[in-house]
């Protein structure tokens, strides 16, 4: 066993989630040989030809990551994961919303307009978008281009932008990718709607934290009438222009924000689960070109980071 691979104990926890039959119902070769080949490549960022022997053919490598990926196979162990520690009662509900920009390689340029029919979600319900397919404005990107894979110009350069919300022990629950250029607060809604814990019994999935903890970022009246609608208590501090404006209407203005300055203390949670997804490299720095296959390989480096927490 090589250094990053999975530990027996890891594997053992895995390894009954895994799909059985291999594509036309052939066999697929040793999963864990692969596994640990794609993790190999997602904690060092090489490229893909360059991955060491031990771990067999580089495309079979290669292209498992690419079907597991656009079939939600790394989604769905994800959730089983979830489900499995939530059993435990292994979950910290308090959960905590950011986001991280990540600078784009030159080479994740490039992608022909037309995506892969798709991009279907086995592992995850049909209607999850986790990968943003439209432009800012609503409409859609016309199937492709820059930013219907999710890169966009900012301050960092060439960027993707992973919206992410994370439980109160610093693990990933759920994200969403989109342009670097995006703003965090209209992506609430759309991340918060990522969070469905399944039950390991019978039961819905779990979909409503029991707090949200927030920068001022998305401290707009939209998010804040969500999060009530939902019934969900929230941390949130107000922006210094929003005071003002609010004292300036007088009584039209409304009762202020209920903000309790102990509990948001605690949003540092997510800034530390950010620094844990970014130790994989891989993740740091995007090289793909589709955002769906990048999308596969973030939630691999959160699969494993459930796994080893």
């Amino acid at each position: 066993m090589g250094r990053g691979d999975l530990t027996n104990a890891e594997w053992d926890r895995l390894e009954s989630c895994l799909p059985r039959g291999g594509a036309r119902g052939g066999r697929w070769s040793d999963h864990r040989r692969v596994i640990n080949g794609v993790l190999y490549r997602v904690r060092t960022g090489v490229q893909w030809r360059d991955l060491p022997e031990r771990f067999g053919p580089w495309e079979t490598v290669y292209k498992r990551h690419r079907r597991w990926s656009a079939d939600g196979t790394w989604q769905m162990l994800l959730s089983r994961i979830q489900a499995a520690e939530d059993a435990a009662d292994g979950i910290d509900w308090d959960v905590s919303v950011d986001s991280t920009a990540v600078r784009a390689h030159q080479h994740a340029a490039g992608a022909r307009k037309a995506p892969p029919a798709a991009v279907p979600q086995k592992g995850a319900e049909r209607g999850t978008n986790q990968v943003d397919p439209t432009t800012e404005t609503g409409r859609p990107s016309g199937g492709g281009g820059q930013i219907g894979e999710c890169l966009g110009r900012s301050r960092g350069g060439f960027t993707t932008k992973i919206h992410l919300v994370a439980d109160g022990r610093c693990r990933p629950l759920a994200f969403v990718l989109t342009p670097g250029h995006y703003g965090d607060g209209p992506q609430l809604e759309r991340v918060l709607e990522q969070v469905s814990v399944p039950r390991t019994g019978v039961g819905r999935p779990r979909t409503r934290p029991d707090q949200v903890l927030a920068d001022k970022a998305y401290t707009s009246r939209r998010n804040r009438r969500h999060l009530r609608r939902r019934g969900i208590p929230h941390t949130i501090p107000e922006r210094l222009d929003q005071q003002r404006h609010r004292k300036n209407r007088g009584s039209r203005g409304g009762r202020p924000t209920g903000f309790d300055s102990e509990r948001y203390k605690k949003r540092n949670t997510v800034e530390r689960t950010i620094n844990r997804l970014k130790s994989f490299r891989a993740v740091a720095t995007r090289y793909e070109k589709r955002a769906h296959i990048y999308l596969g390989t973030v939630t691999l480096a959160a699969l494993v980071i459930w796994l080893r927490t």
